[in-house]
């Protein structure tokens, strides 16, 4: 495991302090008091608080495209793909709880990468959509509507992140596997 850089605390803290207040509560001298440092000691690490939510909005983001492209492109059944679909959110979001709460609640202040962001989540969705539209094709879900499917998925994994931190003894594989038996499993022929 890498050694956590100075400009990782600011980005750790920073999501810590977006989930607490939200984005446009928080100042840099927030920021600055929370890490114990000045606030101009901060523009040593990073340029401005908008830097730091493109940074934490889109890194994730993208983990979960990249993980989605591996997802598509396995040759697994649909049913198969929606697991993977539920574990990828339980990994990324019991990871980094404070993060998910940016990717949900903050997102729309994102200035010159909200467009880029909006692309990845729209594709993303698109996605889950396609996977759950062929799996109603090859009779492996049942004949409901695939973005009513979607939109309860989606809204149970995007709020795991409120959920998470209150477990203390979770384990992300049990967990992954218990809510891919309640989600997909109810959907399952």
């Amino acid at each position: 495991m890498k050694q956590e850089t100075r400009k990782d605390e600011i980005i750790n803290t920073a999501a810590k302090l977006f989930k607490e207040k939200g984005y446009s509560a928080v100042t840099m001298r927030d920021l600055a008091t929370a890490m114990g440092i000045k606030a101009a000691s901060l523009y040593n690490h990073i340029n401005s608080k908008q830097d730091i939510l493109k940074t934490i909005i889109i890194s994730i983001a993208e983990e979960f495209t990249t993980g989605m492209h591996s997802i598509i492109n396995s040759e697994a059944s649909s049913i198969s793909k929606l697991k993977r679909v539920v574990k990828l959110h339980v990994n990324i979001t019991s990871k980094n709880t404070n993060g998910m709460a940016s990717l949900n609640n903050d997102w729309m202040h994102l200035e010159d990468q909200l467009n880029y962001y909006l692309q990845l989540r729209n594709d993303y969705e698109n996605d889950v959509l396609n996977i759950i539209k062929e799996g109603v094709s090859s009779s492996e879900i049942k004949n409901n509507n695939p973005e009513i499917i979607m939109f309860s998925m989606l809204t149970t994994l995007r709020s795991l992140y409120l959920w998470i931190p209150k477990k203390e003894d979770l384990n992300a594989n049990d967990l992954a596997e218990n809510l891919s038996e309640v989600l997909i499993e109810g959907i399952n022929k």
